[in-house]
């Protein structure tokens, strides 16, 4: 009796062990929100190869003709993801579930596996109205006027604020909530519920005191759509702040002495330029002043810019360079627009934006 025990005991776990080694999803259940009839909604779903041996997706089976998939790779090796999209077509009236199954095996071993479902859920109605003149964008389960926050020309010791509107286009009520806010920001959702077609807003407002370095701070927040929701990509909100010095000093007549800043270009380019490629560019800067300009702060406000500057500190009539070095693949995908920040001790240029500009 004991080593029957023992038997079902160990198959059991390997039985465990081998589902904890396939294919699943980040979020197997999608919401699409509210669609009108006919208008075709499609859900994304992520997928992992949480194993440790290759996958291979046979084929995915939708559970109706309504729906459709597009899948762009068939294989995934250790702890490789992709993303696989279901469509379903709109066109029966009320509340909808559509589910599909992926297909797969170990590339080398045990094929004996079972399928991963995923299910997509939303509404259809009559008539939907359009938001995206209001709210463009979409961060999770909510509509929204803004995709990032950016508190520009920030001077220590102010408050400043910044309002997210957002819609609730879903069918059920919404408790929006922020998470992972740093010390420096906080956040007041108003109301804080909002029922199916309703609109709200978070305040955003900046503790600049607690921050103690100047120029650019950077950081992700997320805003979710209910109490305890997991963290996810696509609620995450980029925050961007810069913070100036305090340059009184050169109030006045003081100021014919101050270091002033002299740029041989006020933007970038890259890209497709003159049929060819352009991944680098140089700039050179330039001490016109009467006293030591000092470049306190070199920074970029996106990824896929690497810089170069030479010197930091310029004597008057020195001049320097600055080397500029993009990756185009990945600039292409930020969501922000990419420039250059610098922030100096000349008055009239505190803070200096690059804008970079890619050509196609």
């Amino acid at each position: 009796m004991r080593y029957r025990i023992l038997v079902i005991a160990v198959l059991l776990a390997t039985r465990l062990v081998g589902s904890a080694q396939g294919l699943v999803a980040v979020k197997p259940t999608v919401s699409c929100g509210i669609t009108g009839y006919g208008i075709p909604v499609t859900a994304t779903f992520e997928l992992k190869n949480n194993g440790s041996k290759r996958i291979v997706i046979d084929s995915v089976k939708p559970a109706c003709g309504c729906t459709s998939v597009s899948m762009p790779k068939n294989e995934l090796g250790a702890g490789d993801r992709c993303e696989m999209k279901i469509s379903y077509d709109a066109r029966m009236l009320g509340h909808f579930e559509k589910s599909a199954a992926v297909y797969y095996h170990l590339k080398h071993g045990n094929n004996d596996s079972s399928p991963l479902y995923l299910k997509m859920e939303g509404v259809v109605l009559t008539e939907v109205k359009d938001y995206s003149a209001v709210y463009p964008y979409a961060i999770g389960d909510l509509l929204t006027d803004k995709e990032v926050l950016e508190f520009d020309d920030v001077n220590l010791g102010e408050q400043p604020q910044l309002v997210i509107n957002i819609l609730n286009n879903h069918e059920h009520p919404v408790q929006p909530n922020v998470q992972h806010l740093p010390s420096y920001l906080t956040a007041e959702v108003i109301p804080t519920e909002l029922l199916p077609g309703k609109s709200g807003k978070v305040v955003f407002t900046l503790q600049s005191q607690q921050i103690r370095d100047f120029g650019l701070m950077q950081t992700a927040i997320y805003l979710a759509s209910q109490l305890g929701e997991k963290v996810r990509p696509e609620t995450e909100v980029p925050v961007s702040v810069v913070l100036l010095p305090d340059l009184k000093k050169f109030e006045g007549q003081n100021k014919q002495y101050a270091p002033r800043l002299e740029l041989s270009d006020s933007t970038v380019e890259l890209g497709m330029i003159g049929g060819k490629v352009r991944k680098k560019a140089e700039m050179i800067l330039k001490n016109s002043g009467r006293l030591q300009l000092d470049i306190s702060s070199l920074q970029m406000f996106t990824k896929g810019v690497e810089l170069t500057l030479s010197k930091r500190q310029l004597q008057p009539g020195e001049q320097t360079k600055l080397k500029i070095v993009g990756d185009l693949e990945k600039l292409k995908k930020v969501r922000s627009k990419p420039r250059v920040l610098m922030i100096t001790n000349d008055p009239d240029h505190s803070k200096v934006v690059i804008p970079i500009y890619i050509k196609k």
